[in-house]
């Protein structure tokens, strides 16, 4: 059975008109409903709509983390840095940069005593790689914050907008055991990227996947209704013999029944899974 994880905030209304945030008002909730969703795991947001309150900033709000997992049985693994989107390290001041990067540096700090082994840092919409200076940039920043990731022995897991052979060519100048890739099937569906090319590219560095379904140049839509080729996904990932965790980030539910839309994705993501490693073995 594939590990899956919901990422934070889907099994609870949106707060304060975001679409994706730390859910301030009912974190704690989440853990019992992701468990009766049949999901493993819950991606930790850090972001800056929540950064004042997230429990992960202090011992105290991680061993009360740590005892919702123990009751509930839903796990912490993965930390998305959404805070690198409302403040992104590319076309920052130096005095910006700095601060950033110690942000970052502080943060992979707090996730060994939360049980965290990965953080998907995204370079994506405000945050977007744009030029060829921005990709020497960002492994200049790579060379400078992955020696925390080292001391704290946590993966950094790139997620960006660049099509295929670009973000591979970015990637192979930075083989470091701990950098790896988030692959994200709704972004690169509305990128109008091939799934087949994309694996082709960087299958390899592939260490976490997030699934979710955007119409090509739109937003996120239900699953199967996108221009994501999930099969084709799903497929590529079952060839490579991905072992890592599958998180749904998946279109939201009506508001008050978060809990059965997650489920039904569980269980359609499950299906898809099973059948392509199948096809595959």
């Amino acid at each position: 059975m594939p590990h899956l994880a919901v990422m934070q905030g889907r099994l609870v209304p949106p707060e304060g008109g975001h679409f994706q945030s730390f859910p301030r008002v009912r974190w704690r909730d989440e853990f019992d409903l992701a468990a009766r969703a049949g999901l493993d795991a819950i991606e930790w947001i850090y972001d800056l709509y929540g950064a004042d309150v997230n429990p992960l900033a202090t011992d105290a709000g991680v061993d009360e983390m740590h005892g919702l997992c123990e009751e509930t049985g839903t796990s912490v693994r993965s930390l998305c840095a959404d805070y690198f989107m409302d403040r992104p390290f590319l076309r920052a001041t130096p005095t910006e940069l700095s601060e950033l990067k110690t942000k970052m540096e502080w943060l992979l700090s707090r996730c060994p005593r939360a049980g965290i082994g990965r953080v998907v840092v995204p370079f994506v919409d405000k945050s977007r790689i744009e030029t060829e200076d921005e990709k020497l940039q960002v492994l200049s920043i790579l060379d400078e914050i992955l020696p925390a990731a080292e001391r704290n022995n946590v993966e950094l897991h790139l997620e960006t907008s660049l099509a295929p052979e670009p973000f591979a060519a970015l990637i192979e100048k930075c083989p470091h055991p701990l950098l790896k890739i988030n692959y994200d099937s709704g972004n690169s569906s509305s990128l109008g990227y091939n799934p087949i090319e994309e694996f082709a590219a960087y299958g390899s560095r592939i260490g976490s996947v997030h699934i979710k379904d955007r119409r090509r140049g739109g937003g996120t839509v239900p699953l199967g209704t996108g221009d994501a080729d999930l099969p084709a996904v799903f497929r590529a990932l079952a060839e490579i013999r991905y072992c890592g965790d599958y998180v749904l980030q998946v279109a939201r539910a009506e508001a008050g029944h978060e809990l059965e839309w997650i489920a039904k994705n569980r269980s359609w993501a499950v299906n898809q899974i099973e059948s392509a490693t199948r096809v595959a073995q």
